[in-house]
């Protein structure tokens, strides 16, 4: 199956509750999918002839992600990640 003619959305995703470090993560570029999902009728799942929504592609930067799309020529959008301010805090805070 060909991946041209698809649609994407590259964006960074945001880090899990349970993290607490601000470390840089990866770009993810994650397929859309036009085509009608269908209920499985033996056992109720949920199925799709498109198999390129399981795919999850990760790069080191935006412009390698952006790069791929365009290489391969895939309808891309960038989702940009919120700024988060960082507020510097000491030990003795934990405490007042």
């Amino acid at each position: 199956m060909s991946i041209t003619n698809k649609r994407a959305v590259i964006y960074k995703p945001t880090r899990a509750v349970t993290q607490s470090g601000y470390s840089d993560q990866k770009w993810v570029l994650k397929f859309y999918s036009d085509e009608p999902k269908y209920v499985e009728p033996l056992m109720g799942w949920i199925g799709s002839r498109d198999t390129t929504t399981q795919l999850v592609l990760k790069f080191s930067s935006q412009e390698m992600a952006e790069a791929y799309a365009k290489r391969n020529g895939i309808d891309y959008t960038v989702i940009m990640p919120q700024q988060v301010k960082i507020r510097p805090k000491s030990y003795a805070d934990n405490f007042q």
